[in-house]
């Protein structure tokens, strides 16, 4: 008898453990922004060394209420967010229905093939929302010197 008690007493505990966890998720707020790209993946195509590297996402706010964007930031070292020293992302909240562009910088002085990853983080229903570049640079032009 006590070995079922035990027994039934597990089986309870599991079963409330696994129900709180299920309710720990919360379901989106169906009011909320929502953010759409134009494209996912901007394609640089082959470029020249030292190339202009700023390109821009288009998005527009397909939710209900304004967007606000909180940051944006590139995989590595080469993709940059901040242009000229400002964020690349508008400041001010994307009203529902318009649209903007959140500009990125990739590092043209690096031959070869790239294809890296941007994290949009905002108020949107998913709170992160990942973007690619991918491309190719050109080899370093031969100058001649030593």
């Amino acid at each position: 008898m006590k070995k079922l008690f035990s027994l039934l007493l597990i089986c309870l505990g599991l079963n409330l453990n696994l129900s709180a966890q299920e309710s720990a998720v919360p379901n989106p707020d169906p009011n909320a922004p929502d953010i759409k790209f134009e494209n996912e993946v901007l394609d640089y195509g082959v470029i020249d060394y030292d190339a202009n590297g700023i390109r821009e996402f288009k998005f527009t706010n397909t939710g209900k209420t304004p967007l606000t964007i909180t940051s944006v930031t590139g995989e590595c070292g080469c993709t940059a967010t901040t242009i000229d020293g400002k964020p690349g992302w508008p400041q001010e909240p994307i009203l529902p229905g318009k649209g903007g562009v959140i500009k990125v910088k990739y590092d043209t002085k690096r031959e070869g093939r790239f294809e890296k990853n941007v994290t949009v983080t905002s108020n949107a229903k998913f709170a992160t929302k990942k973007v690619r570049i991918k491309g190719e640079i050109k080899a370093k032009p031969n100058t001649g010197e030593k």
